[in-house]
């Protein structure tokens, strides 16, 4: 049944991750956001774009997906199991299962099924996952953010700065050691899905938060 619990949660959670927020409101304004500035359908981009309230609704609803996907989800998959007077086998069961719901959404924001698997960055996203499963790690890394944005107007170096501080934030929490090693592969994700971020800082063509981006050539 532990197996059944998690492939379902697994499942339902990529579809909810999946859902391309940025895509849709950006379309709604008449606008294919995968054409416009960076190309990303990411609340950043949305932003720039669109407009500031449209970025704020793809930002809050991007968060909101990973956070019902990590803590609302398993735990409607554990209360059908109590209901139904089905134990599960695993020790860690519960952990576990969040774990997945939460690992999955982030997945299907970052590769989702309804764009050629082709998504964002997943930073709102991990928020919200983070939220519900090391809400004081989190506090640290927003904090990281918030003074790096601060200080820099760059989304994508505060990002990855608090993405690279995120195991590290989880563990002087006292987070278990498995939350601390998922912790530290959503850092490594996140930062891979920033490549091209850290290719232009290199380059010097990095667009800072409140100015027009540069225009970069997308492949078709």
């Amino acid at each position: 049944m532990d197996v059944g619990a998690y492939v379902l949660t697994a499942v339902v959670a990529y579809l909810l991750g999946s859902t391309p927020t940025g895509y849709l409101v950006a379309k709604a304004s008449g606008v294919d956001i995968r054409s416009v500035g960076s190309g990303n359908i990411g609340a950043t981009n949305v932003f720039r774009t669109v407009g500031k309230s449209a970025g704020i609704c793809v930002l809050v609803f991007d968060g909101l997906k990973g956070y019902a996907a990590c803590a609302w989800l398993p735990d409607l998959v554990i209360r059908y199991m109590i209901s139904h007077a089905v134990a599960p086998t695993s020790w860690n069961f519960a952990e576990t299962l969040h774990i997945v719901g939460g690992v999955s959404a982030i997945l299907g924001h970052n590769y989702t099924c309804w764009l050629k698997f082709k998504g964002g960055k997943g930073i709102a996203t991990s928020a919200g996952v983070l939220a519900a499963l090391v809400p004081w790690a989190l506090i640290v890394i927003l904090t990281i953010w918030i003074i790096l944005f601060a200080v820099t107007r760059y989304v994508s170096v505060a990002s990855i700065a608090a993405s690279v501080a995120l195991p590290f934030a989880a563990f002087l929490t006292g987070s278990s050691g498995t939350l601390v090693a998922v912790t530290g592969a959503m850092a490594v994700l996140a930062v891979y899905k920033h490549r091209g971020n850290i290719q232009r800082l290199l380059n010097g063509t990095e667009s800072r938060f409140g100015r027009k981006p540069r225009e970069q050539p997308r492949p078709l």
